[in-house]
Formats: structure tokens, C-alpha cells, sequence
């Protein structure tokens, strides 16, 4: 098995958002913090690479955990840069009742469309503050994205939510070396080694998926294991590759 060198990849990493903005003249990234390690180690990657000055990070809660929110603002104290918070929750219990009126359902009928929603809502927020900034600054701001590559096999994310961004560095990436780069960049042990979870449906990432991330990873690295454990998580990635290819029609084909 190849060791991971993670001065290494993490000096490639820094090196590869240098020159893509360099290359297309950008200035400042914005990054929405959920509390977890994903998006605190891009959170961390960003400041060795643009400085803290050029980052915007947001805390956008619905519902969402005081304890995430604290780990928010210990992590935005430690790397000193700039935090904002917009509550979301308002917004989208409006947005939840009219459905229910129009529709005349129930809360257990919205459920997983509810789900959905907020990473919709959120990362509609995050382009709308890269807009604003952009025109503020005068300068150029993108979104980055904060998916890891576990996440993206099994098809884990929303659809037209946070799996939109303008850069991604964790894509190729599983969660043990995600983990690896948080410790090397000094995020903090709670945040790096918190269960994961969504924040949305009240259950951790392995509860829903049904699967654990360690074996998601044996699977990318084709490691012996067993076949039930395998075949589901192929199944996972199979149902969900909608997500990563939309039909277009290509117009009348010539005779």
C-alpha cells in the first residue's frame, strides 16, 4: 500500500488553488462551515493558500446544533477569518408551510424533500455572498465545494445543493486522508474526529447511508471485504450516478 505523504499532497494542493486563481485573476473564496472536518479542512488548505484576508466563511443554520455553531466560531477564531451568520430557519419554514397548504400533506410526506432543501437553500446563500463580495471587493470570489471522495462515490450528496461549487480540493480524497490533513494543519481534535453527520436529518452519515465510511474506502481501494458490505455499496454508487450525468438531447440525428 502507497503511504500517504501528506506534506506532500497538501503543498499540491495549496500549489493547484494558487495557480487556477492566479490563472483566471480571483481573489477571495467563500466557504460555508458546517461545524465538521470536511469543510474545516478546506477552511484550512484556503488560508495557507490565498491568506485569511481573502476568505469569507458563513455559518447558515436551520435548526442546526449550538454545539456545530461554537466549533464555527472556534475555528473561525483560530484561523482568523472573517464569519458570518445568516439563519436560514425562518426561511425555510416558510417556504415548508406553503408547500403543505398548497399540497394539503403532512410533515412525514415532506420528509426527505425537506431534507433537500436546506443544502438548496444554503448553497443558493453562498453564491449570493460570492456575488456580493465580489462587487464589494472589486475582486473576484468563488464557492468552494467540501466533498470528500467517500462521499461522492456512494452518491451522498443533493443534487443542485452541495454538490455545486467552483472549486474542489477534498474530491479526490477519502475520509482517513481528510483526517490526516486536518491533524496536519492544526484542526482542532473535536471538529476532525467528530461523528459526521448531515445536520439536517438527525442521524450520523453512517446511520443513513447504512454503510461505514472505513468500508466505503476498502472498497475505492479494491481491499478485501465482505461481499454483502461490497455489493452495497456498489449499489449505493450505481442508484446514484443520476447525480454526476444529465441527459441532453444532442438534436436530430441525420439519415
Amino acid at each position: 500500500m502507497k503511504k500517504f505523504d501528506v506534506e506532500k499532497i497538501v503543498n499540491e494542493i495549496i500549489e493547484f488553488i494558487q495557480d487556477y486563481y492566479e490563472k483566471n485573476k480571483l481573489k477571495g473564496v467563500v466557504i460555508g462551515l458546517s461545524g465538521g472536518k470536511d469543510s474545516a479542512v478546506v477552511l484550512a488548505l484556503f488560508v495557507r493558500a490565498l491568506g485569511c484576508e481573502n476568505i469569507l466563511s458563513l455559518w447558515l443554520p436551520i435548526h442546526s446544533s449550538e454545539d456545530d455553531y461554537k466549533d464555527v466560531l472556534a475555528l473561525a477564531k483560530q484561523y482568523k477569518v472573517e464569519l458570518k451568520k445568516h439563519d436560514l430557519t425562518l426561511i425555510y419554514d416558510n417556504y415548508v408551510e406553503d408547500i403543505k397548504k398548497i399540497n394539503d400533506v403532512k410533515n412525514t410526506d415532506l420528509l426527505n424533500a425537506n431534507i433537500n432543501i436546506k443544502p438548496r437553500l444554503r448553497m443558493m446563500t453562498l453564491y449570493y455572498y460570492a456575488a456580493l463580495f465580489s462587487s464589494l471587493k472589486k475582486q473576484m470570489y468563488i464557492v468552494a465545494g467540501t466533498s470528500n471522495k467517500c462521499e461522492r462515490y456512494v452518491g451522498y450528496f443533493t443534487k443542485g445543493g452541495d454538490n455545486v461549487s467552483d472549486i474542489n480540493v477534498l474530491t479526490n480524497l477519502t475520509v482517513s486522508e481528510v483526517i490526516k490533513i486536518g491533524e496536519y494543519l492544526g484542526v482542532p481534535d473535536n471538529i476532525i474526529h467528530k461523528i459526521p453527520n448531515d445536520g439536517l436529518s438527525g442521524q450520523s452519515d453512517e446511520e443513513k447511508l447504512g454503510v461505514k465510511y472505513s468500508d466505503i474506502e476498502k472498497v475505492l481501494n479494491d481491499y478485501d471485504i465482505d461481499f454483502n458490505i461490497k455489493d452495497k455499496i456498489n449499489k449505493l454508487h450505481e442508484n446514484n450516478l443520476h447525480k454526476f450525468n444529465i441527459p441532453e438531447y444532442m438534436g436530430q440525428k441525420c439519415d
